[in-house]
């Protein structure tokens, strides 16, 4: 079972290796990785801002990230990742259910979510509504779907 706790000061560049793994575990190559290296660092200051947040296992390691940019009513859900070993652990589910949580303490009346493709059917089952494919944040030329969460419904189970 993994424990939601915000980020500390000094964990970025664990944070960002743990991105890092995660987005290379759908196979993207080196390039593709290269050019993601951006999108997938986590920012000291969005940890000392408190707007990203851990999961650990019961033995304090880590097993995912997610991070929350507001912009008055809409959040975004800026970066979720597990760990590969811990994909399907569940992490995931909580490190989800934390942000929409911290997006509603930040005034947040939605989150938009731009997601990987391999990510989408997650997102869906959280509830969150496709809305568009838009440009990919990292690679030039892709495009990703892009959701819509409502903050203001009551939260899944």
């Amino acid at each position: 079972m993994a424990t939601i706790r915000p980020a500390r000061l000094g964990e970025g560049a664990s944070l960002t290796a743990l991105c890092v793994r995660s987005k290379a575990h759908w196979g993207y190559d080196a390039a593709f990785m290269a050019l993601s290296a951006a999108a997938l660092a986590v920012s000291e200051n969005d940890i000392a801002a408190g707007l990203v947040l851990v999961a650990v296992d019961d033995a304090g390691r880590l097993l995912g990230t997610a991070s929350v940019h507001p912009e008055g009513a809409i959040a975004d859900l800026h970066q979720l990742f597990v760990d590969p070993p811990a994909i399907g652990s569940g992490a995931g589910r909580a490190l989800f259910a934390a942000a929409t949580d911290l997006a509603r303490r930040l005034g947040a009346g939605r989150m938009t979510i731009l997601a990987d493709p391999n990510a989408a059917a997650f997102y869906e089952h959280m509830g969150a509504r496709f809305r568009s494919n838009e440009p990919s944040d990292a690679i030039p030329g892709r495009t990703l779907p892009f959701y819509d969460y409502d903050l203001t419904s009551e939260p899944r189970p």
